[in-house]
């Protein structure tokens, strides 16, 4: 009788520790390191007062520690203290193979930016793709990590959908499939050759993972925090909800048609895989298949497509396009996203400081990181998607490339009209200033890949 009631009480306390912790587990026993290792660097860890602690060193890549388990849906939470600037992330579903890059850990990590770009919460991909959700976007995001103080993150990891708060500020809201388990890892981040940060540390405490029962747990997403879609072709909930739909479906030219003609070129492009391509013809502009634009005009709208460029190659976004402008040679009249490989095209060398490079208002205005400033243009490589987005509102039109605002004009000014006069535009009556119009993707004689269309309209 006296043991039963023995192992009922053990179970009625078992019970209550669980409903107290409520399916969450510490990742960190605040003692020692046992069954932790380290990747790829050389910096330092030890627990110091309970505080997991790294410490940055002189010589040595990005070095991670991780406990080695694989988790796939989970919510982590963490406090983080860092002592600026020393950059510092939590890796999480992240691998490291030998077959890629020599065990090089790679997968998403949730930023700790102590720097006044003030990325904290934003969400990395470490040694693949770059940003995939900086915060150039999220100025509420931004203001949420205090530098000097411990800082709580939670991080939000269920089927494609990838979520992070700071201090209970949403700070990232990531749709992505390419990774769905792998590790989780604290980073002391490599410092090159800034000798005054040798010894600055990065503590972590109070490590929590929860597996289980994640959808009753969930936070709410903030309407300060919009949802990016990296997943192809696809609309999410969220974008439904804001009014986007898709220009390209991945499968048939539907909603497009040839600049010069009231049917889809029967040449120059093709349609393969979820990706538009227009094919490498020998660079003549327009001379193959031709430029190609939406059956729709656009006034206040935002657009957002990926591209991929290969070595050498041009070609261009353009809006507010009226196709009965140019019957002659050469392409179709609007403002122009360009898209180039500034390293092996000579366009990129052509025109006024520099304005027909990538991402550029083509001849009028030179692209520049102004998320950023002083920072590259966020270009991914050739080889690689990219995303553009242009925004176009009132007269008010902004380029964006890889979430970073690279452009930003006024149509209509005297200044806008200024720069209309000194460029190639100069003999097209209003260049620019359509109500509303095509929008176009330009034939330029390479080979360009084209995914993910989608528009919406103000």
């Amino acid at each position: 009788m006296r043991k039963s009631c023995l192992l009922l009480l053990g179970c009625l306390f078992a019970f209550g520790l669980q409903a107290q912790n409520d399916g969450w587990t510490e990742m960190f026993n605040g003692k020692d390191l046992d069954g932790w290792k380290k990747l790829n660097g050389e910096a330092e860890y030890h627990v110091e007062d309970g505080v997991l602690v790294g410490v940055s060193k002189d010589n040595t890549p990005n070095t991670f520690l991780t406990n080695g388990k694989t988790y796939g849906d989970f919510i982590l939470e963490f406090e983080v203290l860092v002592e600026p600037p020393l950059n510092s992330g939590v890796q999480f579903r992240s691998l490291s193979k030998e077959d890629y890059r020599n065990g090089r850990v790679h997968g998403y990590q949730v930023e700790i930016d102590p720097s006044t770009r003030a990325w904290s919460g934003g969400i990395y991909d470490e040694a693949r793709r770059g940003w995939l959700y900086p915060l150039a976007n999220n100025e509420a995001g931004r203001k949420a990590f205090v530098n000097g103080q411990w800082n709580k993150y939670r991080v939000e990891a269920i089927g494609s959908e990838l979520r992070t708060w700071v201090n209970g500020v949403n700070t990232a809201n990531l749709n992505d499939d390419m990774t769905s388990e792998g590790m989780i890892l604290f980073q002391v981040h490599s410092i090159g050759k800034n000798k005054d940060l040798i010894g600055k540390e990065v503590r972590w405490r109070n490590i929590r993972i929860k597996t289980d029962d994640l959808e009753a747990s969930r936070m709410d997403i903030a309407p300060y925090a919009a949802e990016i879609n990296m997943i192809p072709n696809t609309l999410t909930d969220y974008e439904k909800r804001k009014g986007w739909r898709m220009l390209f479906d991945g499968k048939t030219t539907d909603g497009w048609r040839s600049a010069r003609g009231q049917k889809f070129p029967d040449r120059g492009w093709k349609v393969e895989d979820g990706v538009l391509t227009v094919l490498e013809t020998g660079g003549a502009e327009s001379e193959a298949g031709g430029d190609i634009i939406t059956e729709e005009i656009f006034g206040n709208f935002e657009l957002i497509l990926d591209f991929k460029i290969t070595e050498g190659a041009n070609s261009g976004i353009k809006y507010f396009v009226d196709p009965e402008l140019n019957k002659g040679p050469g392409s179709s009249i609007g403002p122009e996203y360009q898209i180039l490989d500034d390293e092996k095209h000579p366009d990129a060398k052509m025109g006024v400081s520099s304005n027909r490079t990538l991402g550029s208002l083509y001849d009028l205005i030179t692209a520049s990181n102004l998320s950023v400033p002083g920072n590259r243009k966020p270009f991914r490589g050739v080889g690689e998607w990219n995303r553009a987005r242009i925004v176009a509102k009132d007269n008010k039109v902004e380029h964006w490339l890889n979430g970073n605002k690279i452009v930003e004009y006024e149509r209509g000014t005297q200044m806008w009209r200024g720069l209309v006069a000194y460029s190639k535009y100069k003999n097209w009556p209003a260049f620019g200033e359509l109500p509303q119009g095509h929008i176009l993707l330009q034939d330029h004689g390479n080979e360009v890949h084209f995914r993910n269309i989608k528009v919406r309209e103000f």
